[in-house]
């Protein structure tokens, strides 16, 4: 008998988005609700980058790309390493050459990572994957026929050299570093950064360093070369890793899929013909978009939104444990352990004043927490902020 449940592999199986799907599924009744869940930037597309991409579709120039990308785009991703990370990434630095290194324009951040993953892992390889962590991570190893492994890093959420060395084992193959993090928004430390990398280098682990969030940053150190204010990364102190950045937060072009990976040229050449038979290129258009994008300043919506954590600090660290952000748009706060609850049961009491959050258990192994984005305007945060300081007060009296 006909059956198509039987064609859906037990890879596909193992992915399970039920967490996300009950939060939607509490809120398909809510009428204009305060929406604290969604990580995608409130400002528009620059104007700029918008004429770009329009001028190149009337044009014509609407075909494929090469598969690694536009070579005016590739030229400005390295000119702007190099400009950061001289060190790491000028030609000749450190004995590094740019023949060993391989640039790759991608479909997203999400995109590489897939790539990567593909490219690097099969049955029986681990992947040391921090604990909160992004939620595509660990169903992208399941995709890749690896198995995820958790580095717990609660409280301070720093993924540090002693935490990740306990869990490697002669399987480990990949550790996926992701800073300024989601869900938590931390930075990590410079040290943190140098020393992982170190670690990973003694063990032959290939560190996949996750940047989407890099401009928005607030936590940013000297740089040692010329002084500039930059985000923290471990490309700081090695080319011996991928580096993984994108469009979709710094301009706000989530729906443009556009990303780039950075990194040792055997693996980006594996993952550029992987490309060309998956994704085939990154949409022409949108790349065209990007080389605009690497000219323009954001530093304004960075210190808008540098206030707006400001605020969710100051409405919610008197009442719930929470880490300051140093970067991203997101607060990873803790259900006051008084209340008695897990984080899904504090969400939906939260969903049931019409208000949007995620539960950490979503983005972790344990369900202590839960996710706010604060990527919306003042007035619907400072609401949003209201309603979880009023939850957790009345849920501590009816205690």
């Amino acid at each position: 008998m006909y059956n198509p449940e039987s064609f859906i592999t037990d890879k596909l199986h193992a992915i399970d988005a039920s967490g996300i799907r009950k939060v939607f599924d509490l809120a398909a009744n809510l009428k204009n609700p305060i929406n604290l869940s969604i990580g995608q930037p409130d400002f528009d597309v620059p104007d700029e980058v918008k004429d770009a991409a329009i001028e190149a579709i009337r044009a014509g120039k609407n075909s494929y790309t090469q598969t690694q990308g536009l070579a005016d785009l590739r030229e400005r991703v390295m000119a702007q390493l190099v400009s950061e990370f001289p060190q790491t990434y000028a030609d000749g630095s450190g004995g590094f050459n740019h023949d060993d290194l391989g640039v790759l324009i991608t479909s997203g951040v999400s995109g590489a990572l897939m790539l990567a993953l593909l490219t690097t892992i099969g049955p029986g390889d681990e992947v040391l994957i921090p604990d909160p962590y992004f939620v595509m991570y660990k169903h992208l190893v399941t995709l890749a026929g690896g198995t995820p492994v958790f580095v717990d890093t609660y409280p301070d959420f720093q993924l540090t050299p002693e935490r990740i060395e306990e869990c490697i084992t002669d399987k480990t193959k990949v550790l996926l570093f992701n800073t300024p993090s989601n869900p938590t928004g931390v930075v990590a430390k410079p040290e943190v950064c140098e020393k992982v990398v170190k670690l990973c280098e003694e063990k032959n682990i290939l560190m996949i360093s996750d940047e989407i969030y890099d401009d928005f940053c607030y936590e940013k150190i000297p740089s040692e070369h010329d002084g500039k204010m930059r985000c923290p990364s471990p490309a700081n102190y090695s080319p011996n890793l991928i580096m993984m950045r994108g469009y979709s937060k710094t301009y706000a072009m989530t729906g443009w899929r556009l990303g780039y990976a950075v990194g040792p040229k055997a693996v980006l050449d594996q993952m550029t013909k992987l490309q060309q038979y998956s994704f085939v290129c990154a949409p022409s258009m949108t790349q065209f978009g990007g080389v605009i994008a690497h000219d323009l300043d954001m530093s304004d919506f960075v210190k808008a939104y540098e206030r707006k954590r400001d605020m969710v600090v100051d409405k919610l660290s008197g009442i719930f444990e929470l880490t300051t952000p140093g970067g991203a748009f997101y607060a990873f706060p803790k259900v006051p352990e008084g209340l008695g609850m897990t984080g899904g049961e504090f969400v939906e009491k939260i969903i049931e004043k019409n208000c949007l959050v995620i539960p950490g258990n979503v983005f972790s192994q344990k369900d202590t927490h839960f996710r706010i984005s604060y990527a919306c305007d003042d007035a619907k945060l400072e609401q949003g902020l209201d309603i979880l300081v009023e939850t957790a007060n009345e849920c501590a009296a009816a205690k």
